[in-house]
């Protein structure tokens, strides 16, 4: 197909003031609309990695939730809670932390 004949078909076809119409209004929303299919792209993106988080705290919530629970119901659980995560210890004894080296 030669330039010339590529022209000769395509030029009448953008004469015609719909398809111009159309083609000017496509080229604004995909670059210059305010949504944007870039803008749009971008966005989705960060909806997907917000579910993420939404989906990780969800579960450490859970976690939290179950971990307050068994601390509220039993003294065992939260003294040995609070031995071992805040160093806590009772007034006649001695604490004394090993740090093991890699």
């Amino acid at each position: 197909m030669t330039a010339k004949r590529f022209w000769n078909i395509t030029f009448p076809i953008l004469r015609n003031k719909f398809v111009l119409t159309i083609l000017v209004f496509g080229v604004w929303i995909v670059f210059f609309d305010q949504n944007n299919l870039f803008d749009r792209f971008s966005d989705m993106n960060k909806l997907k990695q917000l579910e993420k988080e939404k989906e990780y705290y969800q579960t450490k919530i859970k976690d939290d939730q179950q971990r307050i629970l068994e601390l509220t119901s039993d003294k065992d659980d939260l003294e040995k809670f609070a031995r071992e995560k805040y160093l806590m210890k009772k007034n006649n004894e001695d604490v004394f932390l090993v740090v093991e080296e890699d």
